[in-house]
């Protein structure tokens, strides 16, 4: 994936809650950045080949800045701690244009956004985009504790204000989402849109299907996944290199592809970005990712190689 990278600089760094920055990011010569839909996110290049996503939460409306929300992740691979511990009010870096997994439906009739922990982010770019549009939705923010939770103020301050709700755990029973409650039975032109936690966009995920929500009216957009690496070894061909590798039960088509002297560019290595997409022409793949839709695993001609195995005894891949 190679792209033209834009130059900005962190012109705004906040400690929000319990360890989430809040960057605001703009072109280091001042001109305006590129357009972005609600719903996109930005790569970050943050030096010796660390690449992460991370979700825009500022205002569509608004081209000269970027603005981020990332946590501090105890479990980090390095992203959220570098992060944190290198971008600095001043500092210059190198991102990407905004792409878009997790776009708005525009033919919506009223939308419903569920935001746990930092996963709102997208949401209040979403938030932003519906309320300019003139949009029926509501935002739900769910978390912990309001003494952690970032963006507080911002949205208490926003011109959405009174179409956001907010229910944190230790709260009481009242105040905790009623998640049957709030998406009501699945109608026609109402859609549902999560982020957050697995196990926060599971459960809601799962409530949605249980009101009869179409799937194509369940919009969900992960940022961190379990990677399942267990089954049977399998021999993966590379096409266009003329290579043949054997992957050993627990090791990745990523990694045993670079044995061989094949690198394939990679970002989160979970199957949530879309970097290491490859295309597959002959065999059955194993999808393990949550990037691909349903329709395009079915149709078995892309792998994400940093998660996903093969069901069949042999892949043959265009690269």
């Amino acid at each position: 994936m190679n792209e033209e990278l834009l130059d900005v600089v962190v012109r705004k760094r906040e400690l929000q809650g319990d360890g989430v920055v809040v960057l605001d990011l703009s072109r280091r010569d001042g001109a305006a950045l590129p357009v972005f839909d609600a719903g996109a996110h930005i790569d970050i290049h943050l030096g010796q080949g660390l690449v992460r996503q991370y979700s825009l939460c500022g205002n569509p409306a608004d081209p000269s800045v970027y603005r981020l929300g990332v946590l501090k992740d105890p479990a980090s691979r390095g992203g959220s701690i570098s992060v944190h511990d290198t971008l600095l009010e001043g500092c210059e870096l190198k991102i990407s244009a905004p792409r878009n997994l997790f776009p708005l439906a525009t033919q919506a009739r009223h939308s419903i956004l569920l935001g746990g922990g930092i996963g709102v982010t997208p949401m209040i770019a979403m938030a932003y985009a519906l309320h300019q549009a003139g949009k029926s939705f509501e935002l739900h923010y769910c978390g912990r504790e309001r003494s952690r939770s970032a963006f507080l103020d911002e949205l208490a301050c926003a011109p959405f204000a009174a179409n956001v709700s907010t229910h944190f755990d230790n709260e009481g029973p009242g105040q905790a989402l009623d998640l049957a409650k709030v998406l009501g039975k699945g109608e026609d032109g109402v859609h549902m849109y999560t982020c957050g936690p697995g196990g926060f966009m599971d459960w809601v995920i799962e409530g949605a299907r249980r009101q009869g929500y179409a799937e194509t009216h369940i919009h969900k957009e992960y940022f961190q996944v379990e990677v399942d690496g267990s089954g049977a070894g399998f021999e993966v061909v590379a096409a266009r290199s003329g290579k043949t590798v054997q992957v050993a039960e627990g090791q990745s088509i990523l990694a045993a592809l670079a044995q061989v002297g094949i690198k394939i560019e990679i970002s989160c290595e979970q199957g949530v970005c879309g970097t290491c997409l490859c295309d597959v022409l002959e065999g059955e793949p194993d999808h393990r990712d949550v990037y691909l839709t349903d329709d395009e695993k079915a149709g078995n001609d892309q792998i994400l190689v940093c998660c996903s195995r093969a069901k069949s005894k042999k892949l043959v891949l265009d690269i």
